[in-house]
């Protein structure tokens, strides 16, 4: 039983290690002996920087059209309640007319 254990348990170290190989990111280049692996370590961290740059770009443009979007509708939301407003200032100041239940006083008879 103590074996099995043993050899599933080196197979998880084993895949752990290939997997975390395969993850882009930085490297460290000052490590490589040969100057053609330490350019070719230093071009593939300047490529790593340069699409996470670019993904960096892209989701902060569409965050940025979308923020100008909710402006704009906010904008136009504003200008539909300033003429709202508008309108019932406008009423207010209007002169009052005739209720329609008001009856129109009648001469006094002489």
């Amino acid at each position: 039983m103590w074996k099995w254990a043993a050899v599933f348990a080196m197979t998880l170290t084993l895949i752990g290690q290939a997997v975390a190989q395969d993850v882009p990111g930085i490297e460290i280049c000052t490590a490589e002996k040969t100057m053609e692996r330490r350019t070719s370590c230093l071009q593939s961290n300047v490529n790593f920087l340069m699409r996470s740059i670019a993904k960096l770009t892209q989701d902060h443009q569409q965050k940025l059209d979308a923020a100008n979007r909710q402006i704009d509708a906010l904008k136009a939301s504003v200008v539909s309640l300033q003429a709202k407003v508008g309108e019932l200032q406008a009423a207010k100041t209007a002169p009052h007319t005739a209720k329609p239940n008001d009856k129109p006083k009648e001469p006094a008879a002489k």
